[in-house]
């Protein structure tokens, strides 16, 4: 009977693993989706930047889903985060590789994001196969046990 408590111990002990780490991936999807956002609004801006003209309109957001006509003065001459919280007027070819960049930076965040994802799942499948193991000789102790008494009856 102990043996049996102690086992069942464990497999709780794996259980809780699994959710522990089912909960890091989710985390990790959700920072991946974030990346791609983030992806796909440099690409938007680069190709605008690319394909847009001095007298332009555009739709300029002012925050709350709130937007404003407004028109391009100067495409040759573009304002572009460069992280922390700082901002440089670069020419618009500069500008362009200064996004490129910002773009490989979060290619190689999102690939080492998945990477961490792909430990988390390796690690996931040698716990279930643990649990599945600790299960099997549960049962056979099970069953060697319910054999023992019946042997004993006879």
């Amino acid at each position: 009977m102990m043996g049996g408590g102690g086992g069942q111990q464990q497999l709780q002990e794996l259980s809780q693993q699994l959710q522990e780490i089912q909960q890091q991936v989710e985390v990790l999807e959700g920072e991946i989706d974030k990346l791609e956002t983030e992806s796909d609004e440099i690409d938007e801006a680069i190709e605008a930047i690319e394909t847009l003209e001095s007298g332009s309109t555009v739709q300029v957001p002012l925050g709350g889903d709130a937007y404003l006509r407004a028109e391009v003065q100067d495409i040759d001459e573009v304002i572009v985060g460069l992280g922390g919280g700082y901002s440089a007027e670069q020419e618009q070819d500069d500008a362009i590789e200064t996004l490129k960049a910002k773009q490989e930076t979060v290619s190689e965040e999102i690939e080492s994001v998945e990477a961490q994802i792909e430990e988390l799942e390796d690690e996931s499948s040698q716990i279930e196969e643990q649990a599945q193991q600790l299960q099997q000789q549960q049962m056979q102790q099970q069953m060697a046990q319910m054999q023992e008494q019946g042997g004993d009856d006879e």
